[in-house]
C-alpha cells in the first residue's frame, strides 16, 4: 500500500525507501484504520491466546513477550532504543513496566506527534524521548543503549543489513537486540508472495535464515528465534474478517477508496499466510560483553 513510485531524484536507495514509507504512514486513512481495526496502540502482529480474541490484545501480548526476552537488562538504570516506534505503544509499555528511559525513533512526523501527545497524557513524557530519523543512519554514539528494539519495521527498510549494523553499533557490550519482522518462508516462490509484499513497497522480503546469518556475521551471540508463524496466519485472517464485517461502518471513518484497497489487499495477506508462505517471530541476540 506504500506508494513506492514517489519522485526521489537525487536520493540514495534507503532515502528513496524512507520517503515512500513516510508518505504511506503520514496519512489520515492509515491512522483511522489502525485506530478502528488494529487498536491504535500496538501496531504489530499479535500473539493469540485464542483465534477470536481482540486484535489489540494479541498485539500488546507481542510487546510483553518481546520485553520478557531482555527483562534482565531493563530497569530504571537502562536506556532502550525503540527503532520505528510508531504510535509509541512499545515505548510506553517498556517505560511503564520497567521505569527505563526510552529513545523512540520513527520516520513519520505524524506518528511522532501522536506519540508525544499520548506520552504526555499518561505522564510518561519524562521517560520517553521521541525523535525523527532513519534506521540506516542513527544519530547516536557507539555503545549508548542497553537494548535495541524493533517490531515489524525492518520489512519496510531497503538496507536491512545496514540497519542491523547500525543497531549493533549503538548497543553497549552485553546489550540485547530484540526484534520481530514479517518474512517469507525459505521455500516460498518469489512470485507467490510478491503481490502482497509489493504493496508495502518491498521488493525482496527477508527470511529467518537471512537474519540469523546477519546476526552471526555482526558478532552477536546467544541467538534465538522464537518462531510464531501460526500467529501471522491468525492475525491476517482476523484483520480480513474485521474489515469485511465492518466495511460499511469503516466507510464513515476511512475514505471509501481506502476501504476498497483494504478489502482487496488483506485477502492477499490472509491467503499467503494461510498457505504457510510467510514466517514471523521474535529474534533475540546479545552483543558480547567486553
Amino acid at each position: 500500500m506504500i506508494n513506492a513510485s514517489e519522485n526521489t531524484h537525487g536520493s540514495t536507495p534507503h532515502q528513496h525507501h524512507d520517503a515512500a514509507t513516510r508518505g504511506y504512514y503520514d496519512t489520515g486513512d492509515v491512522d483511522a484504520f489502525y485506530d478502528a481495526v488494529w487498536g491504535g496502540e500496538d501496531i504489530h502482529i499479535g500473539i493469540y491466546a485464542k483465534d477470536d480474541e481482540p486484535i489489540a490484545d494479541a498485539s500488546h501480548r507481542t510487546v510483553e513477550r518481546a520485553a520478557d526476552k531482555a527483562a534482565d537488562l531493563l530497569g530504571p538504570h537502562a536506556t532502550v532504543l525503540d527503532l520505528g516506534s510508531g504510535y509509541g505503544g512499545s515505548s510506553r509499555a517498556l517505560a511503564a513496566r520497567f521505569g527505563c528511559h526510552v529513545v523512540a525513533l520513527d520516520l513519520s512526523e505524524e506518528h511522532n506527534r501522536r506519540h508525544r501527545a499520548a506520552n504526555a497524557r499518561r505522564g510518561l513524557d519524562g521517560l520517553i524521548e521521541v525523535t525523527t530519523g532513519s534506521l540506516n543512519d542513527l544519530p547516536y554514539e557507539d555503545e549508548r543503549f542497553d537494548v535495541a528494539w524493533s517490531l515489524e519495521v525492518l520489512c519496510h527498510v531497503a538496507d536491512r543489513e545496514g540497519a542491523l549494523r547500525e543497531a549493533v553499533r549503538v548497543l553497549k557490550p552485553g546489550g540485547a537486540l530484540v526484534f520481530s519482522d514479517i518474512m517469507a518462508a525459505e521455500e516460498a516462490p518469489a512470485e507467490a508472495v510478491r503481490p502482497a509484499f509489493s504493496r508495502l513497497g518491498v521488493e525482496t522480503p527477508a527470511t529467518p535464515t537471512f537474519y540469523l546469518e546477519r546476526l552471526c556475521e555482526l558478532g552477536l551471540d546467544a541467538l534465538d528465534f522464537e518462531d510464531r508463524t501460526p500467529d501471522i496466519a491468525t492475525h491476517y485472517a482476523r484483520l480480513d474478517e474485521e474489515v469485511h464485517r465492518r466495511a460499511a461502518e469503516l466507510r464513515n471513518v476511512i475514505s471509501p477508496a481506502y476501504v476498497d484497497e483494504l478489502l482487496a489487499n488483506l485477502p492477499l495477506w490472509a491467503d499467503i499466510a494461510g498457505r504457510g508462505l510467510l514466517r514471523w517471530g521474535v529474534f533475540h541476540a546479545r552483543r558480547p560483553a567486553a
